[in-house]
């Protein structure tokens, strides 16, 4: 049986965090995934955020380093689970196609890269260094098995 931690890096994402959570919940429970955990990881929020992830039942791991990437590393650090999966709370990502993952996972792939931008990157949505960066990463990856959703 699977068992996921979903991770959520946050900083004042009120508006959008319980859509993220509750997306993530309910495409989890549809696939029949019962053992999961909710990460927000927060680097600071002055908003509501956090009483939003508490009602939601979901974990808070409070990020006292700022950056995204110090909350992502916290978040997963404090993962319990299997497989870890990390989307950002502002609905860049739709939670929805977490089932898409379920086939690799049960086949013991190393890693699984999902791609919200399969319709197109908007031109100047995306620093042209950070496409390299991932083009880099993903590429030096390839001799693991990987999975592309």
């Amino acid at each position: 049986m699977l068992s996921i931690s979903v991770v959520m890096p946050c900083l004042n994402e009120a508006r959008t965090l319980a859509n993220c959570i509750r997306n993530a919940q309910q495409a989890l429970q549809q696939a029949g995934i019962a053992q999961y955990e909710i990460i927000i990881a927060d680097n600071g929020s002055t908003d509501d955020s956090l009483q939003i992830a508490a009602s939601f039942q979901a974990s808070v791991v409070q990020v006292t380093t700022k950056g995204y990437g110090a909350a992502l590393h916290a978040g997963i650090s404090a993962a319990q689970y299997e497989w870890i999966v990390f989307a950002d709370a502002d609905e860049s990502y739709n939670f929805g196609d977490l089932p898409n993952f379920l086939p690799a996972m049960q086949q013991h792939y190393s890693l699984i890269v999902g791609n919200r931008f399969a319709g197109g990157i908007d031109k100047g949505a995306m620093p042209f260094y950070t496409v390299i960066w991932a083009h880099r990463l993903f590429h030096g990856l390839a001799g693991s098995r990987l999975a592309w959703h």
